[in-house]
């Protein structure tokens, strides 16, 4: 399943994910940490804020917005995380655009 999550009114950590939850619809979504961390759990280890079973490509189009939050550290972070799942033969991929 593809998810595509725009960031155009993104302007906060909060909102992006607000919209990955509004958008993937994540299983366990009300436990998930809402956090970077808590993302790499969910993707990687399937914890509360997995996108369901199956192949998942998650694409975050207008992610500029995103570079500019908390000095460009979540961004990378982010980045960091794609890069991470999308070389490791996980089905969830990462793409950002």
């Amino acid at each position: 399943m593809k998810h595509i999550i725009d960031c155009k009114r993104v302007d906060s950590e909060a909102d992006f994910w607000i919209s990955y939850i509004a958008t993937v619809k994540p299983d366990g979504s009300e436990f998930f940490g809402k956090n970077l961390d808590a993302f790499w759990d969910a993707l990687n280890a399937g914890g509360p804020g997995f996108p369901g079973e199956g192949v998942q490509i998650i694409e975050i189009v207008n992610s500029d917005r995103l570079k500019k939050l908390s000095d460009g550290i979540f961004y990378n972070a982010l980045n960091q995380i794609a890069f991470d799942l999308n070389n490791s033969g996980s089905l969830v991929k990462i793409f950002l655009n």
